[in-house]
């Protein structure tokens, strides 16, 4: 398909349907039946709140834009001005490049040259599979430059509820131990026990009057490595998503600043490989040397 020169890919398998942008490499769109699994946007639309983009090479925010790495400081571009810092990486609004379609299967690849604020230069692919498990989504970027660089990784679909509703009428469980704690330009001073506070989901919550914009760390596998992230909607219908081990964090927000029709009416669950302001801190980041590679898998359904 093709909108204003933008292209989409649609890949299915039974009743499961997603549609991936060409734009950031985002899921535009995936559902299961007439039931939607991520909240959609229209083709003739531009995505609001980073929907369904990949967020690479940081996810989440950097305060000032500024880091030091290897004794050097870099400045990025501020592109969250309200709260000064550089948000979500350099490729949600790039082009990717197709390098493979099938009718259940869709890859694409970016090349992020070096730049003043990021001299590094990285390969990122992104595989994006339907089949009866749902979507599944792996994830590589290599180091394809002279220099290590630093490098993080994350997601950011929206989780779709029962039409109709809001998330007042929805559950949260999430596999996690540990709640960050931020500044009021969501900038992390710390990190506590879920145990005991209002942040423990590890088991079914209610989301009424709840709103989040929040990092959570410690990712509680299960046996195979994988932690996991439920919304259950009124009508039982829940979105699991799930992370392999290279997603230690999650980021989860109530979508209450979105346009009025779409506020607290889908909750953006978030894996993510490192924390919020990584590129300072150092917490979850990832240091690529030249010729290496990560490679990081995660996924979604409906049950």
């Amino acid at each position: 398909m093709v909108n204003s020169g933008v292209e989409h890919y649609e890949i299915a398998h039974g009743a499961h349907r997603a549609t991936i942008s060409q734009v950031g490499a985002a899921v535009r769109d995936y559902r299961v039946g007439d039931r939607h699994v991520f909240q959609p946007y229209d083709l003739a639309e531009m995505p609001q709140g980073f929907q369904g983009a990949v967020l690479v090479p940081w996810p989440n925010r950097i305060a000032d834009g500024r880091y030091e790495f290897d004794g050097h400081t870099y400045q990025l571009a501020i592109n969250e001005p309200e709260r000064a810092t550089a948000l979500h990486g350099l490729a949600v609004h790039a082009a990717w490049n197709l390098v493979e379609r099938t009718a259940e299967r869709v890859v694409l690849e970016l090349g992020i040259e070096p730049s003043s604020g990021y001299p590094f230069s990285l390969k990122t692919v992104v595989e994006y599979t339907i089949g009866p498990g749902g979507l599944r989504v792996v994830t590589t970027s290599t180091n394809t430059g002279d220099l290590a660089c630093p490098y993080g990784l994350g997601f950011h679909p929206y989780s779709a509820i029962a039409p109709g509703t809001t998330i007042d009428d929805c559950t949260l469980q999430l596999d996690v131990r540990r709640h960050v704690t931020c500044d009021d330009r969501l900038i992390p001073i710390g990190v506590e026990a879920v145990e005991g506070t209002g942040y423990d989901f590890r088991e079914p919550r209610s989301l009424a009057g709840v709103q989040l914009d929040d990092a959570f760390a410690g990712a509680i596998a299960d046996a195979d490595g994988i932690s996991h992230a439920r919304l259950r909607s009124a009508d039982g219908a829940t979105v699991v998503l799930w992370a392999d081990a290279g997603f230690d964090y999650w980021q989860v927000y109530t979508s209450d600043r979105l346009q009025a029709e779409l506020a607290r009416r889908s909750v953006a669950i978030e894996p993510m490989t490192a924390a919020p302001n990584a590129f300072q801190t150092g917490d979850g980041l990832i240091r690529l040397e030249p010729g290496s590679s990560f490679t990081g898998s995660w996924g979604a359904t409906l049950r």
